[in-house]
């Protein structure tokens, strides 16, 4: 291999292949979601031989699965940024120190941040949740942001802090993450893939408030 280029190839320089290949397959799932990452083409991103990437990578479904994990966990950023930012001190302002209040913050922010993720890197999306996986792994580290939890855990952190705050029952936590889940994954979906894919920001927006104030009332005591 000659020498020289950015990136994926100067990270190889130093021994690192899978992560330049990996790091093609996430760019090119940016750019076009789960089917636009292909092993090939990954390898030519790289500048290595097609035959260099199966020390690594069996076969393109385990060099998407990898990309997906990987997604899943820039989702998980984005989500700690959004609860970071609407949890501040100053966000909050004088509900600052009413844990109740903060603990509904905490779990609407992590739905903005989710839906948010959806329409800035629709690619990144979907090659995020339209891989084919367990849930057995949702707790997976390599699906785990910069924090150490992956998008499922930070859901879940979100819901244990309504039960400690007095805002869920209790005996409503048990798989309260899948409805949350589900209502917002939803939503994303419609807004990169679906009919609601003509709605202005605003639209877009204004229905967002709606459904994460359905799924807190949904949650919460009455």
């Amino acid at each position: 291999m000659t020498d020289g280029g950015d990136g994926p190839r100067s990270t190889y320089r130093h021994g690192d292949l899978r992560g330049a290949l990996l790091a093609a397959g996430v760019d090119m799932a940016r750019e076009g979601g789960p089917h636009a990452v292909v092993l090939r083409e990954a390898t030519r991103r790289a500048g290595v031989s097609p035959n260099a990437a199966y020390r690594h990578f069996a076969d393109r479904e385990a060099l998407l699965h990898a990309v997906s994990d990987v997604c899943l966990g820039l989702v998980a950023d984005r989500l700690e940024a959004e609860v970071a930012a609407r949890t501040s001190h100053e966000a909050l302002g004088a509900g600052a120190d009413d844990e109740r209040i903060r603990a509904r913050v905490e779990l609407s922010a992590v739905g903005y941040g989710y839906v948010a993720f959806a329409r800035e890197q629709p690619g990144l999306f979907r090659a995020a949740f339209t891989v084919p996986d367990d849930l057995a792994r949702a707790q997976d580290p390599a699906k785990a942001g910069a924090t150490g939890l992956t998008p499922f855990q930070i859901v879940g952190r979100a819901l244990d802090r309504l039960v400690e705050a007095g805002v869920m029952p209790a005996e409503r936590r048990p798989g309260a993450e899948f409805v949350a889940w589900a209502t917002v994954h939803g939503l994303g979906m419609l807004v990169i893939d679906g009919p609601l894919r003509g709605l202005d920001d605003q639209m877009v927006d204004y229905a967002t408030d709606r459904v994460l104030e359905m799924v807190d009332r949904g949650l919460a005591t009455a």
